[in-house]
């Protein structure tokens, strides 16, 4: 099991990376909400290396057969992987590469939420993502909570995997 946690983790990790990478390099081109979709759909697109390492484990390792709970368990240990890595490249991005992105993206969100929500509710909103602000500028709260958006997605990821690829033999 070890062998394919840490095959498929590295492989759901560098994926994670290049495509990253890319939007790195396209990052003038794409405004917030794009580059927060494609994010998204990056980091659903490395986890899916997590249904082909309980399969690989499955039909290569384990004779066909796997129980529910241990195909939960190589996903899960898989996304630790994924979860790990979007933390770190997260924390690099804001503190290295775009050290004002958390001030970028703060007015970006004052600008949507100013056109969108009455009066009441945007000096409500205001208030909250000030909070938020300051949270984020803390890079081991900024990888706290990365990390854990990623792992959430990750256990979800597992545990469909794991009700589509379970057999018993």
């Amino acid at each position: 099991m070890k062998n394919t946690v840490i095959k498929f983790g590295m492989y759901s990790s560098i994926l994670l990376v290049i495509l990253f990478g890319i939007s790195f390099i396209f990052e003038d081109q794409m405004n917030f909400s794009v580059s927060e979709i494609f994010g998204y759909v990056t980091i659903v697109l490395s986890l899916s290396f997590v249904y082909f390492g309980i399969k690989n484990y499955r039909d290569a390792v384990n004779n066909g057969s796997i129980s529910l709970v241990k195909a939960l368990k190589l996903g899960v240990l898989i996304t630790l992987f994924t979860s790990i890595t979007f933390g770190l490249i997260n924390v690099f991005y804001i503190e290295i590469i775009n050290p004002e992105f958390t001030n970028e993206y703060y007015d970006y969100s004052i600008e949507k939420y100013r056109d969108s929500l009455p009066a009441k509710e945007f000096e409500t909103k205001l208030k909250e993502l000030k909070s938020q602000k300051d949270l984020f500028k803390n890079p081991l709260v900024n990888f706290s909570i990365m990390g854990l958006t990623v792992f959430v997605i990750g256990f979800i990821i597992s545990l469909i995997s794991g009700l589509i690829l379970q057999r018993k033999n």
